[in-house]
């Protein structure tokens, strides 16, 4: 089959959304390190100690969210390795797309948990509860409810 707007076979199709993935997996990977980076870092920190038990509960619930985000943008580069050159582009790119949507939405869970931990440390309350929500809403609008009207 040839898509007769790009002039390209289904290899080529799959070469190139492939390529397009893993480069935004790149992008979206990074960002995930650093905050997974910042978590990993914030135990050994002297105003850890200072933390009340519902704040390390979100805090451990904030680590493992980012460790899966983690495990989910990875995993697309883990499965091209061990299926690479067995004819599977297809549906490693399918599979891929469907790692890397979860990692998305679990990176925002993870940066929303995140925000909450530090907001409530900060300041508490409301406010924090207020500025969780904001950027909760912002990202699944921006990265699923607009893309996903636009698509329609």
């Amino acid at each position: 089959m040839v898509d007769v707007a790009r002039d390209e076979s289904q290899e080529e199709r799959d070469d190139r959304n492939l390529a397009e993935l893993l480069q935004e997996l790149r992008v979206a990977g990074l960002g995930v390190q650093v905050l997974f980076g910042f978590l990993l870092s914030l135990p050994f920190t002297n105003r850890f100690t200072h933390l009340g038990p519902g704040q390390r509960n979100l805090y451990l619930g904030t680590i493992v969210l980012a460790a899966v985000a983690t495990a989910l943008l990875l995993g697309p580069v883990a499965y091209h390795r061990l299926v690479f050159r067995q004819g599977q582009k297809e549906r490693l790119v399918r599979a891929a797309n469907i790692m890397a949507i979860a990692g998305l939405a679990t990176v925002g869970l993870a940066v929303s948990a995140a925000v909450l931990l530090v907001t409530d440390y900060v300041s508490g309350g409301l406010t924090a509860g207020l500025i969780t929500a904001f950027v909760t809403i912002l990202f699944a609008g921006l990265w699923f409810a607009f893309p996903l009207a636009r698509r329609r």
